[in-house]
């Protein structure tokens, strides 16, 4: 990730800059659904030209129509496979120090003691699904720390006169509104949940966003407070634990870094502000705000 981080403020420069002086910009539009995307294809060295495709795509295929799924044809994620089938096999002939390199090398022990490298079904579902988590969590984290910085100005302008706030501050925005606040399994086996017995095969919903916001670990859950310790289950916890959990973190930091440094002040525009709608993850679609003048050391 530290390796990184400087490609990323060279993505947050370059989408930001020209809108320097024009009182307002998009915090969905103009960074968090290109940086994170940009970020994702470098790593996985998908072409910058492809990467837009790639992303509709996948907003395709989480969309919601009426509170229901759109109409995704049968082979949707198929299609999604084949977009990056040819990276694959392009990067299997041509190795790197890369993403996308590491999954083709990679091996697994099956339960008889054997040991295999993924299949090339496995690696595109598991570089389908880095694209598509890489992009669209992100993306909304972005969204609601605009949100929040805004409906919390005092907070904000304690992150502009303490830049060492910023990371807080992340955190604190991924506990109050948690990009992915649902997580869906199924049971490998009987488990014991408060004195029941769920079976095998069941399927359960675990809110984490809800834990989030569990009174009996957070004092005053509801509010927002970027000096709050305690963290949080947005990505996670033991086993499955979020994987681009570094790469996200490092991201919004930089892209809050990035943005106070242009326009320490900034109002949502609320009436122009839109929802997205999609089966699993939550946050802004269109988030455009107002801004004040960028200060004279914004690009020092």
């Amino acid at each position: 990730m530290a390796a990184i981080e400087p490609l990323v403020r060279k993505f947050c420069s370059h989408t930001l800059d020209p809108l320097i002086g024009s009182g307002r910009f998009d915090f969905i539009a103009d960074l968090g659904a290109w940086m994170p995307m940009r970020t994702i294809g470098y790593l996985q060295v998908i072409p910058e030209e492809d990467q837009a495709a790639i992303r509709k795509n996948t907003d395709d295929l989480l969309a919601l129509q009426d509170g229901r799924p759109g109409d995704v044809s049968a082979d949707a994620f198929e299609r999604s496979y084949q977009m990056l089938a040819d990276y694959v096999e392009w990067r299997a002939e041509h190795p790197a120090d890369d993403l996308m390199t590491q999954l083709l090398n990679a091996e697994i022990e099956e339960a008889d003691g054997t040991r295999r490298r993924l299949t090339r079904t496995e690696v595109l579902t598991y570089t389908s699904t880095l694209a598509g988590a890489g992009n669209e969590t992100t993306t909304r984290l972005i969204g609601f720390i605009g949100q929040l910085l805004s409906d919390h100005p005092d907070q904000r302008r304690e992150v502009v006169a303490d830049p060492s706030l910023i990371p807080r501050a992340i955190e604190e925005v991924l506990r109050y509104e948690a990009p992915s606040p649902v997580q869906a399994r199924y049971l490998a086996h009987d488990v014991k949940c408060y004195g029941h017995t769920v079976p095998q095969g069941s399927v359960m919903l675990l809110l984490n966003g809800s834990a989030n916001r569990d009174e009996r670990h957070f004092a005053d859950p509801d509010r927002f407070d970027i000096r709050r310790d305690g963290g949080h289950l947005s990505f996670g916890q033991g086993l499955h634990f979020c994987l681009g959990s570094a790469l996200s973190r490092m991201e919004a930091r930089v892209a809050l870094h990035e943005v106070t440094k242009r326009w320490p002040d900034w109002q949502v525009d609320y009436d122009n502000a839109l929802m997205a709608h999609t089966a699993s993850v939550r946050g802004w679609g269109r988030l455009p705000v107002t801004t004040g003048r960028a200060p004279a050391a914004a690009l020092s």
